[in-house]
């Protein structure tokens, strides 16, 4: 196992106890820093694949809690614009694709650090327009909850309702935007298995982070998280 294998066992370590203690923000954590060590369409397929098995877990769970009304109107425009958004991640320089993943991570641990929240009321028609850009972005970045967790926050539903509705979201869409690049032949055989190797630390350190939640301060836990997530997409920027 080479420097690079053991860089990455490390990275998603620490984006699983992230994910776990927050409840989100697993892929803004790894996929600036997994793009610095392989290709950005690998990176992404690797933070799509752990994340899809993260939530998966809490799959069974959160089916009973969420609104699936809501869901339905921001899970049918992503189904078009993640493959966009794919067809993006495959044909820009990757250069240029680290940039806008870093720029992502960025903004949206910006807006989540600093409170930043929808202040409209949630309708049909910006659920729609939210999910066609939220699939999109995940399709190009594997960074697609953060507008959806600052969209779902504004409303009426409790935490629990609210977590469970982006655990089939993130999961859903995570499965389109994988089934694309597989038939678009960006996912190889040795890039699963890489994944697939992956999977094992982030899962149990997710696992983890969960069983810490308890025991930390959660608003103190999510800003350590958020700023140091934010750090890492300035310096990804520049690498």
């Amino acid at each position: 196992m080479g420097m690079t294998e053991l860089a990455a066992i490390a990275i998603v370590i620490f984006a699983g106890l992230v994910r776990g203690t927050t409840g989100f923000g697993g892929a803004m954590f790894m996929t600036p820093v997994l793009s610095v060590l392989y290709p950005p369409v690998n990176a992404v397929v690797i933070a799509l694949i752990l994340e899809t098995a993260a939530a998966l877990v809490m799959f069974p769970d959160a089916v009973p809690k969420a609104r699936w009304r809501t869901l339905l109107y921001l899970t049918l425009p992503a189904i078009f614009t993640v493959p966009l958004g794919g067809y993006l991640l495959l044909t820009l320089d990757p250069g240029i694709a680290r940039k806008i993943i870093s720029g992502v991570v960025i903004l949206f641990s910006s807006m989540l650090l600093f409170g930043f929240r929808y202040r409209g009321t949630p309708r049909v028609a910006t659920s729609l327009a939210l999910g066609s850009v939220v699939g999109a972005l995940l399709g190009a970045t594997s960074v697609g909850a953060p507008p959806v967790i600052l969209y779902l926050l504004s409303g009426p539903d409790p935490i629990a309702v609210t977590r469970a509705n982006l655990t089939i979201f993130v999961t859903s869409i995570s499965v389109i935007g994988l089934a694309m690049l597989a038939v678009a032949g960006a996912i190889t055989g040795a890039l699963a298995a890489t994944a697939m190797l992956l999977t094992i630390p982030f899962l149990l350190s997710t696992w983890l982070g969960g069983k810490l939640f308890g025991r930390l301060s959660d608003t103190g836990v999510r800003q350590l998280a958020l700023g140091l997530m934010l750090c890492i997409g300035i310096v990804s920027l520049f690498m």
